[in-house]
C-alpha cells in the first residue's frame, strides 16, 4: 500500500479559529474550525474521497516546501466615480510564502505558492525571491482599499503541517458503468484521457478556459465557442472539461457496493455519428430522445466541433434537422450544450435557424499574436522533445511560424502548425535523427506546398531574367505571357503579393493552340513543382467552363450531385497551393461571374452553410477565346492582329472585369516560332521513359523539321496540328520500329523524311 505525503498550511487567527489548505492545489476546499487537529482532519477527509473519484489526482508540485515570511509595501486606494485615489502612506504586509524546488519542470525549476492571495509562480534564481514576491503581491493588491488589505493582515501563527494518505491511488472499479447506452454507441468522454491526448494543450488560453469553466459549471449554459479553424477551440474545450470534471462535485458519485465511483458528464459527438445507421423514418429521433435522457439524467452536457453540422444533419430542410430537433429541449432546459463554430459559420446558423444559435452564449477565441503563436510551438517542440528524445533547434518554432504566416496568412495559429511540427518529429524518428535543424523544416515545408526552396529561403537571390528566360524556353513566341508569369513568380519570392488576395489573377485572350494552357502549366511546375512527385499533378486544376452555361451553373460549380462540395472545392481544400487554369471563361453563365469575385477580390469562396474554402495561395489563370473569329489572314505570312483586350472588355460587367490583375494577348505563331516549338517537342519526345529506358538517343535531320513545319503549320488553329502531325509522322512510326528491332540498345537514331515518311537510321 503506498504513502502519499501532502503538505498544508494552517493559520490561526487572533479569535482563537484555525484554517487550512493544501499548498499547491487551488481545487481543495479550506477547512475551518476551531483546533489545528479538527482542520487536518477535514483535509485528510476530503483527500481520501477525493482519490476514490479520481485515482489520478496530481499530488503537490512543491518538494521540501518551507514558509517564510516577506515584508511587502502596498500603497492602498479609494475608488469613488470610477476615479483612483491613492492613500498617502503605505501598509506594510507580512505575506507567508510557501516555496522550494518544483517537482514537475525540467532543471533546477524553483516554484512558490503565496496562500492568502491564490498565486504560483515559477523562478530559477533563489535570490530574487523577495523581488518576485513583492512584485506579485503588489499586482494582485493594486487598486485595494485599506478595508480589503486587512484581511491580508498577518495572522496569529502559521505553521507547515504534513498530511500523511494511505492507499493504493489507483484502486478504482473499471467493470462499473451507468446505465448510458446511447452515450456510449454515439459519443465519447470528453475528460477521458485517450481523448485528450489527440489533441493538443490549450497553452496561451488560460484566460478562455476559466471563462468556460465558470460558464458550465457555475452558471450551466450553453456555451457556443467562436474563432477561425485551427485557433484551438477544441482544445480550450477540453481542458475546460478536464478542470471541471477534477472539482468535487457529488452529483457526479454513485454509490455502488459501497464504493464511490465517477461518471463523466461531458460527451463529444458529431451530428453523422448520432444519424449513423438510422435507415427508417423515425429512428434517428428516437435514438436522440434516448441520448437526451441519459445526459439529463447525469446532469451532463453534449459537445459538438460544429455546430453547423446539426443544421446540415438529419434532413435538406432545416426544420427536419438535428439542430431544430434538439432546440425545444434547449429552450426547456432538458439538454445542456457546448458547441463550436468559426464566424463564418455562426453566420449561416444565424440565417438557417436563427432561435437556435439565440439559446447559446458566445465564447469568443482571438487569434493569437506572433509572440504567443511562437510561444506554443516551443512548448510543443519541448513536449515532444522530452518524450521522443530529438533535440530541436531553437530557431525551429520561429522558423515554422514565419513560412506559415508568409505563405498560409489565412490560417489561425497554432491550426496546421501544429500537425506540422509532429509530422517533423515522426520523420526524424523515422530516419533515426537526433536533432531538427531548420533544413528539415524547409524540406518539409516544400514537400507540402511544392514551392522551391529559393522562395523559402532570404539568403538565395533570385534574377528576373533567368525566370523569363526559362518560360521563354518552355512557352515559344509568347513574350507578354512570359513576362507575366516572371512578375508573379518575382512577387511572391519578395513577399510583396497582397496577403488578402490570391498570389494572381490572370486573363489569357488569344486564338487557340497558342499557348495558353501550356503557359499555366508552365506556371504550375515553377511555382507548385517541387513537392512530393505523386502530388505535382494535383498542383494545375482545369475547369472547363462550358459545362457551367446554363441555369444552376453557379451551384453546380460550388455543390456536387449529392450536395457534398464540387470537385474544384474539394481539391482546392485538399491542395490549396496550385494552378486553377478556367478554360474559355466566356461560355460560363453569368451566375458563375457573380460567384467568382469574392474569389478573385478576397481570396475566399464562402457557400450558403458558411463553410470557407481559400484561394489565397493559388494562381488563378482564366481563357479565352474572345475576338478569335475576328482574326484575318492574307497570305501565308500576314497576321491580323485583333484586341483581344478590348473584346475581353466589352464582353464582362466592369466589376468583373476590374478585378483581373492582368490581360495578356497570346500573338499568333509563325513559321519561325513553329520550328522552335517542332525542336521543342521532338526534345520531349527524346526524354521519353520509353526512349531512355533502352539508352537510345534521337538525333534528327533539318528537312524533318521543315517538313513538320509545312505539314503542321496553321495560322488558325496554331500549334495542334504541329502535334498531330509529330504523333502520326514520328512517334506512331518509331514505336513499330522499336518494337520491331528489340536488339535497339545504348546507340543513336538518326531520324530524316522521304516521300512523307519517316527515316530511322540507326
Amino acid at each position: 500500500m503506498a504513502t502519499y505525503r501532502f503538505s498544508a498550511i494552517v493559520l490561526e487567527n487572533y479569535a482563537g479559529f484555525f484554517t487550512a489548505s493544501l499548498i499547491d492545489d487551488d481545487e481543495a476546499p479550506a477547512a475551518f474550525g476551531t483546533s489545528e487537529a479538527e482542520v487536518l482532519n477535514q483535509l485528510k477527509d476530503y483527500l481520501d474521497w477525493r482519490y476514490q473519484i479520481d485515482p489520478w489526482h496530481q499530488p503537490s508540485d512543491i518538494a521540501d516546501p518551507r514558509l517564510v515570511y516577506i515584508r511587502v509595501a502596498v500603497k492602498p486606494e479609494y475608488q469613488i466615480d470610477d476615479r483612483a485615489y491613492p492613500c498617502d502612506e503605505s501598509i506594510v504586509l507580512r505575506i507567508p510564502c510557501v516555496h522550494g524546488r518544483s517537482l514537475r519542470s525540467a532543471g533546477g525549476t524553483l516554484v512558490c505558492t503565496l496562500p492568502t492571495l491564490g498565486h504560483k509562480f515559477y523562478y530559477y534564481e533563489p535570490g530574487r525571491l523577495k523581488e518576485l514576491v513583492t512584485h506579485y503581491v503588489s499586482d494582485n493588491l493594486r487598486g485595494q482599499s485599506p478595508r480589503d488589505l486587512t484581511r491580508f493582515l498577518q495572522p496569529k501563527s502559521a505553521v507547515l503541517k504534513e498530511i500523511v494518505l494511505h492507499g493504493n491511488r489507483r484502486e478504482i472499479h473499471e467493470s462499473f458503468s451507468p446505465s448510458l447506452e446511447v452515450l456510449g454507441q454515439v459519443a465519447e468522454p470528453l475528460g477521458d484521457k485517450r481523448l485528450r491526448k489527440r489533441f493538443s494543450k490549450a497553452w496561451e488560453r488560460d484566460r478562455e478556459v476559466a471563462d468556460l469553466v465558470r460558464r458550465i459549471r457555475e452558471e450551466r449554459s450553453n456555451v457556443l465557442i467562436v474563432g477561425e479553424t485551427g485557433c484551438g477551440k477544441t482544445s480550450v474545450m477540453i481542458e475546460s472539461v478536464r478542470l471541471i470534471e477534477r472539482q468535487p462535485d457529488r452529483s457526479t458519485e454513485v454509490q455502488v457496493s459501497g464504493s464511490v465511483k465517477f461518471i463523466h458528464r461531458h460527451w463529444m459527438t458529431s451530428g453523422a455519428r448520432l444519424i449513423a445507421g438510422m435507415q427508417y423514418l423515425g429512428m434517428w429521433q428516437e435514438r436522440c430522445e434516448k441520448l437526451i435522457g441519459e445526459i439529463s439524467e447525469i446532469n451532463g452536457f453534449l459537445c459538438f466541433d460544429n455546430l453547423l453540422e446539426l443544421i446540415n444533419t438529419g434532413s435538406s430542410d432545416v426544420t427536419d434537422s438535428l439542430a431544430n430537433f434538439f432546440l425545444p429541449y434547449l429552450q426547456r432546459g432538458e439538454l445542456k450544450m457546448v458547441a463550436e463554430a468559426t464566424p463564418s459559420e455562426l453566420d449561416a446558423c444565424r440565417r438557417l435557424l436563427p432561435g437556435f444559435v439565440d439559446m447559446f452564449q458566445i465564447l469568443n477565441i482571438d487569434q493569437f499574436s506572433s509572440r504567443q503563436a511562437i510561444t506554443v510551438l516551443h512548448r510543443l517542440a519541448g513536449n515532444l522533445s522530452r518524450n521522443s528524445k530529438i533535440r530541436m533547434a531553437q530557431e525551429v518554432p520561429a522558423s515554422i511560424h514565419r513560412l506559415f504566416h508568409r505563405f498560409q496568412p489565412y490560417l489561425a495559429f497554432p491550426g496546421r502548425s501544429v500537425a506540422f511540427i509532429n509530422e517533423l518529429f515522426e520523420r526524424a524518428q523515422r530516419s533515426h535523427q537526433t536533432q531538427i535543424a531548420e533544413s528539415d523544416v524547409i524540406e518539409q515545408f516544400v514537400r507540402h506546398t511544392g514551392l522551391p526552396e529559393l522562395f523559402l529561403r532570404d539568403d538565395q537571390p533570385l534574377n528576373y531574367d533567368d525566370v523569363l528566360n526559362q518560360f521563354k524556353n518552355q512557352v515559344i513566341g509568347q513574350e507578354a505571357a512570359c513576362a507575366a508569369a516572371s512578375r508573379i513568380v518575382t512577387t511572391i519570392k519578395s513577399g510583396l503579393n497582397d496577403p488578402n488576395r490570391p498570389f494572381g489573377v490572370l486573363l489569357f485572350c488569344g486564338p487557340t493552340g497558342v499557348g495558353k494552357t501550356e503557359m499555366a502549366r508552365a506556371l504550375s511546375r515553377y511555382i507548385f513543382g517541387h513537392g512530393e512527385q505523386e502530388l505535382v499533378s494535383d498542383r494545375l486544376i482545369q475547369i472547363d467552363l462550358s459545362e457551367f452555361a446554363g441555369w444552376g451553373a453557379a451551384h453546380r460549380m460550388l455543390t456536387g450531385p449529392d450536395g457534398e462540395p464540387s470537385e474544384l472545392i474539394k481539391r482546392v481544400r485538399k491542395q490549396p497551393f496550385c494552378v486553377i487554369l478556367l478554360d474559355e471563361i466566356e461560355k460560363a453563365d453569368a451566375d458563375v461571374f457573380d460567384v467568382m469575385l469574392s474569389v478573385f477580390d478576397e481570396g475566399r469562396l464562402t457557400d450558403r452553410f458558411g463553410r470557407v474554402t481559400t484561394f489565397r495561395s493559388a494562381v488563378i489563370i482564366m481563357t479565352s477565346n474572345l475576338g478569335a473569329d475576328k482574326l484575318q489572314t492574307v497570305g501565308f505570312e500576314t497576321s491580323g492582329k485583333p484586341s483581344y483586350s478590348r473584346e475581353a472588355m466589352n464582353f464582362f460587367r466592369p466589376e468583373f472585369f476590374n478585378r483581373i490583375d492582368s490581360v495578356i494577348q497570346f500573338n499568333s505563331l509563325n513559321r519561325e516560332m513553329m520550328r522552335d516549338i517542332a525542336i521543342k517537342e521532338l526534345r520531349e519526345i527524346a526524354n521519353r521513359e520509353g526512349i531512355l529506358r533502352f539508352g537510345l538517343k534521337l538525333e534528327w535531320a533539318d528537312n524533318l523539321i521543315d517538313h513538320l513545319v509545312n505539314k503542321g503549320f496553321d495560322q488558325r488553329y496554331g500549334a495542334r496540328p504541329l502535334q498531330r502531325t509529330i504523333e502520326s509522322l514520328i512517334i506512331a512510326p518509331l514505336a513499330r520500329r522499336l518494337l520491331d528491332n528489340p536488339e535497339y540498345r545504348n546507340t543513336s537514331l538518326k531520324l530524316s523524311v522521304s516521300d512523307d515518311k519517316l527515316i530511322i537510321s540507326a
